[in-house]
């Protein structure tokens, strides 16, 4: 989301703070989500759930659930752009800097902007709608602070790069970084070349990560994608209920409650 005015420095001093940070704390907030869902599955199936309130609200909770889930869809999406695909292979099918950065800045404001308006009514409902709020728990607070302070940073990193021309571009830093931790050679000195923004972004969302085991986050990773794919359900209407000694049309479905000797008609198995 932000364009390359400014390369990294090539000379970039790493400490021992840029180790624990860079290249020790994601293996153990990796460690920590993995082993913490399995843990949170096998001792509490029952509590592996968004935990609906629906049926306490629903006229803000219509408006603000796909705001809030649709959005951080398209957030999540545009990090796997800008963070997993290298910039050279955006060049390759002639997306360059200036065309990424234009894409980048108006889809992932309007999908931010979306999820920041979609939380923040999900946590006015919650506060504002007595059941709702009773039925909150003190992770659910702690995760709703957590998951507002991240979607408030990513959406500041955004403005400065508008603002600050001297911001170095997050896919020379940041993307490189994130890519080496999967080869478990963490570029360190990338990450340290980064913007502050950036640096507090991705900490925020570390510690999301690391918090989602132990919320009702969990829920995203059971979601019923199989729903899209199943077939229709046929729901079949009782109709007008015949006149008495009325004979059922042929072929029909006799209403409910229908005595077998009034079922005229009808085929029987």
């Amino acid at each position: 989301m932000i364009r390359a005015d400014v390369p990294p420095p090539a000379n970039v001093q790493v400490g021992l703070g840029d180790v624990m940070l860079w290249g020790v704390l994601p293996y153990v907030v990796l460690a920590v989500l993995i082993l913490g869902s399995i843990w949170r599955y096998r001792y509490d199936q029952f509590g592996w759930t968004t935990r609906s309130s629906q049926l306490y609200e629903s006229r803000l909770l219509r408006i603000a659930s796909p705001l809030f889930h649709f959005g951080i869809l398209a957030v999540i999406v545009g990090h796997f752009v800008g963070l997993v695909i290298p910039k050279s292979w955006m060049d390759a099918i002639a997306i360059n800097e200036d065309r990424y950065h234009f894409f980048a800045l108006s889809v992932g404001s309007i999908a931010g902007f979306a999820t920041l308006v979609g939380i923040v009514l999900l946590i006015y409902r919650r506060r504002t709608t007595g059941p709702v709020f009773m039925a909150t728990t003190r992770n659910d607070k702690v995760m709703y602070i957590f998951l507002l302070a991240a979607i408030l940073a990513g959406l500041a990193t955004t403005v400065f790069s508008v603002f600050d021309a001297g911001i170095v571009n997050y896919r020379d830093t940041v993307a490189p970084w994130f890519r080496s931790l999967f080869i478990f050679q963490p570029d360190i000195a990338a990450m340290t070349a980064a913007s502050l923004s950036f640096k507090i972004h991705t900490l925020w969302g570390l510690a999301l990560f690391a918090l989602w085991p132990f919320t009702r986050l969990v829920h995203a990773f059971t979601a019923p994608l199989q729903y899209l794919f199943r077939p229709y359900i046929v729901y079949r209407s009782r109709g007008k209920r015949p006149a008495p000694g009325s004979p059922t049309p042929r072929g029909s479905w006799a209403p409910v409650g229908t005595p077998d000797r009034n079922r005229k008609g009808i085929p029987r198995n």
